[in-house]
C-alpha cells in the first residue's frame, strides 16, 4: 500500500491509499476503504508530507561513488546529521531556498519512515519498526556547509527536506530499489539501495543506539553520485522504485 496525506477540496486533511492514478480516502477510523468511500484525482487535492517527523536523521556518504565525487574517504561507521521539522516540504510544493548562495544542491535519497518508538533496536529486529519508505530530497547549502562544523546553515534551513509523495509499505519497495533524480527532465542520479555502504538494518541499529526514534521520524539514507547545483525555476524529481516520484519546483530569490 502507498499511504498518502492530503487536503481535500473542502480543506479537510485526509488519509488514503494512492493507486492506479487515484486516491481512495480512508474512513475516519483509518481502516481500508469500502466501496462507498470517496475517490480523488491527485491533481485536484493538495498532497501533504506523508509523515510529520519530530526529526530527520540523515546519513552522509552512504554510497562509495558519492564519497569519491566529494573527495572523501568511505566512513567506517555511518556519518549522521539531523534535519528538524522546519525543513519538511511536500510534493509539488515550491521550495524557497536561501538567497545569495553560490551552490545549492539536490540529493536524491530513500527515506525510511519509522512506525513505532525505537530505542536500542538490533539489526535482526529493525524491520519491526519500519512503517515504510518514501522519497527525500536532502537539499544542501554547500556555501555554509563547507565552513561550519554542525551544518545547521548547510542542512537545516527551511524547505531543505522535501518528502513524499507517499509512504510505501515495505513489501512495495524491492531490496534493490532504484533511486533516481531528474532536473528539468534530465537524469542526474541513477543508483539503487543495493549500493548502500550501510544497510537499512545497520543504520537503524546504529542510530537507535544513540537516539530514540519516534513514530513518523525519517532516516534519510544517503545519496548516490551525481549531485549538482540548483537554479531558480528548476523542477526536481526524486524517484524511488515502489514509492513513486516526489516533484518540486525551486525558487531562489
Amino acid at each position: 500500500m502507498r499511504r498518502v496525506r492530503f487536503r481535500d477540496p473542502h480543506g479537510d486533511i485526509r488519509h488514503g491509499a494512492w493507486a492506479d492514478e487515484e486516491i481512495r480516502a480512508f474512513p475516519s477510523d483509518g481502516q481500508r476503504v469500502t466501496a462507498d468511500e470517496e475517490y480523488f484525482d491527485p491533481a485536484e487535492v493538495d498532497v501533504l508530507p506523508p509523515t510529520d517527523p519530530s526529526k530527520i536523521v540523515c546519513v552522509g556518504l552512504n554510497y562509495a561513488d558519492h564519497a569519491e565525487e566529494q573527495g572523501k574517504e568511505v566512513p567506517d561507521r555511518p556519518l549522521l546529521f539531523l534535519k528538524p521539522p522546519n525543513t519538511v516540504a511536500s510534493h509539488e510544493q515550491t521550495v524557497e531556498l536561501p538567497e545569495g548562495k553560490e551552490r545549492l544542491d539536490y540529493e536524491a535519497e530513500l527515506g525510511v519512515v519509522i512506525g513505532e518508538r525505537a530505542s536500542d533496536v538490533s539489526e535482526s529486529e529493525a524491520s519491526d519498526v519500519i512503517a515504510g519508505f518514501t522519497c527525500v530530497n536532502d537539499i544542501s547549502n554547500r556555501d555554509d556547509q563547507a565552513v561550519e562544523t554542525n551544518w545547521v546553515r548547510g542542512k537545516a534551513f527551511d524547505d531543505a527536506a522535501p518528502i513524499g509523495p507517499v509512504v510505501a509499505s515495505p513489501d512495495e519497495v524491492p531490496l534493490d530499489a532504484s533511486v533516481k533524480c531528474r532536473v528539468n527532465g534530465e537524469l542526474r542520479q541513477d543508483s539503487s539501495r543495493e549500493q548502500f555502504i550501510f544497510t537499512v538494518p545497520e543504520l537503524i541499529a546504529e542510530i537507535t543506539n544513540y537516539v530514540t526514534l519516534q513514530p513518523g521520524d525519517v532516516i534519510s539514507t544517503g545519496t548516490p553520485e551525481g549531485v549538482g547545483p540548483l537554479s531558480d525555476g528548476d523542477t526536481v524529481e526524486i524517484e524511488v522504485e515502489g514509492v513513486g516520484t516526489l516533484r518540486n519546483e525551486v525558487s531562489i530569490p
